[in-house]
């Protein structure tokens, strides 16, 4: 969604990377439209947009495709943003999941599927696993760097207990698919039904041992107060688009269910959508445009790709959409 926002921490990070990496500061800042000013504070809020140009230019100029995965792989969390120190002032790895969770709209907007928690523990008879809720798109960017997280963190912190065990993705072969036995070091199945690292067992009752209640204390209290910030600027639509967007590829949403989903009866919502001047159709038609531009502009997914993903039947009325959105079919508008 084009108006999604992240911490600037994580860009300022990768921008550094990326620069160690020979690519010139300067052609990525003109490139995201970021300023030093948005960047200066790791918590400012920065669009979601400029962050994936920032990635999108910093792979062009290297040529290498795992540079995002690198990046992740070689740097810390807690650098980055508050939830990282939350994270290592957690008593034990199930505690650091339960905040990462709660805490996960400070590091960047990722709408969940019926408001679940993106992060979950399953296990089943053999293994115990972490799957990653996050809606899957076909794309391979945002789900491996997630897992790769998770691994880095505990390769630096408790290399005597290795957390990764085995990989699932739902995405097909990346282009360095070959160096992920090199990066990832598990066997790693693609085309999956889910996304989900498996985890050490070990690690369902090790405790850590940078945990203390203290310091965990004086981090929560400045991460709820960032939350608290952040939802003064929320708008009801804003909050219906989280929801919406979540769902998008199944084409019919129900306002019902949405309206369920935040806690309100369908006529409360009409209601308030009313006072904001819009209606949930046009909510809903005005988050398919710009999801569309996004896909577009990306040149990842094809048209047919994109008609699937903002829930179109068929690829024709999608066209017939977008024509009516921008007077161009889809292809001139991308310049194919």
């Amino acid at each position: 969604m084009s108006d999604q926002t992240m911490a600037a921490g994580f860009a300022t990070a990768f921008l550094d990377y990326a620069v160690a990496e020979g690519v010139h500061r300067d052609s990525l800042m003109a490139a995201s439209k970021l300023t030093e000013d948005d960047l200066a504070d790791q918590d400012t809020r920065i669009p979601v947009a400029s962050y994936r140009t920032l990635i999108a230019t910093g792979i062009e100029a290297t040529g290498d495709t795992s540079l995002l995965l690198r990046h992740v792989l070689e740097t810390r969390l807690e650098m980055m943003s508050i939830v990282g120190q939350i994270v290592h002032a957690s008593s034990s790895f199930p505690h650091s999941l339960n905040q990462l969770n709660r805490y996960s709209r400070l590091m960047a907007d990722v709408p969940i599927p019926g408001g679940r928690d993106r992060f979950e523990l399953v296990r089943d008879t053999n293994a115990v696993w972490l799957v990653d809720h996050r809606p899957c798109d076909g794309s391979w960017m945002a789900t491996e760097a997630s897992f790769a997280r998770f691994i880095s963190e505990f390769r630096r912190s408790a290399p005597e207990h290795p957390f990764e065990r085995a990989l699932e993705v739902t995405y097909a072969p990346p282009p360095h698919a070959n160096r992920y036995p090199e990066l990832f070091r598990v066997p790693v199945t693609f085309r999956a039904a889910r996304n989900a690292l498996r985890i050490n067992p070990v690690w369902l009752d090790e405790a850590f041992d940078g945990g203390k209640d203290y310091v965990f204390g004086i981090f929560t209290r400045h991460a709820d107060a960032l939350l608290d910030e952040l939802a003064t600027h929320d708008t009801v639509r804003s909050a219906v688009e989280t929801r919406m967007l979540a769902e998008l590829h199944e084409g019919t949403l129900s306002m019902d269910r949405i309206a369920r989903d935040l806690g309100l009866s369908r006529q409360t919502l009409y209601r308030r959508l009313k006072n904001e001047g819009v209606t949930f159709a046009q909510v809903h038609d005005d988050l398919r445009r710009r999801m569309a531009m996004d896909y577009l502009s990306a040149d990842k997914v094809s048209v047919g790709e994109t008609a699937y993903l903002l829930g179109f039947s068929e690829a024709s009325a999608f066209v017939r959409a977008f024509r009516r959105w921008t007077g161009a079919s889809p292809t001139a508008w991308r310049g194919d």
